[in-house]
């Protein structure tokens, strides 16, 4: 099954050390029955990107953890997309969520989706805020739309030293 494992930078550098990432709580995000029955229409295609977004708000959820700890963030959204075998699926958590059970290894990637430069002010205001949006801020949601309507580049897993050497 393809997957989408939220992340940040940091963990992206750790997977690309150790040719392995634990995602935080198993968590990741995937084309699920589920998904598929909460659209009224939509291709598969349109579906999976349902699922990485969702990883992308994770991702941020991650960066506002590590605001929070007062260390220097790296503000760009991290999402890495893998085929997984052994997933859980997890309809009681939201209709994309799935858990994998171990390490994801670096040959089960596919892609690595990574925000630009331009998108790190946007990235920044809406980690702050994303605990408000969830709760149903109107003005906190319009800023977590900033960092949303930038869209991840695309990189193929051989490209991602070469993208974190140049950060």
């Amino acid at each position: 099954m393809r997957v989408y494992l939220p992340a940040t930078v940091p963990m992206l550098r750790r997977l690309v050390e150790e040719k392995q990432l634990q995602p935080l709580g198993g968590t990741a995000f995937a084309l699920t029955p589920a998904l598929r029955e909460s659209y009224a229409s939509g291709d598969t295609e349109e579906m999976e990107y349902a699922a990485m977004r969702e990883a992308a708000r994770a991702s941020l959820r991650l960066i506002a953890g590590d605001l929070g700890a007062g260390e220097k963030v790296e503000l760009r959204r991290v999402v890495i997309s893998a085929d997984v075998e052994d997933v859980t699926l997890r309809p009681d958590l939201d209709h994309a969520v799935v858990k994998v059970s171990g390490p994801v290894q670096w040959r089960q990637l596919a892609a690595v989706h990574v925000d630009a430069t331009e998108a790190e002010e946007a990235v920044r205001a809406a980690a702050e805020v994303i605990d408000a949006a969830d709760l149903g801020d109107p003005d906190a949601d319009f800023t977590l739309g900033e960092a949303e309507d930038h869209e991840l580049a695309w990189y193929a897993p051989q490209e991602v030293p070469f993208l974190l050497e140049l950060m």
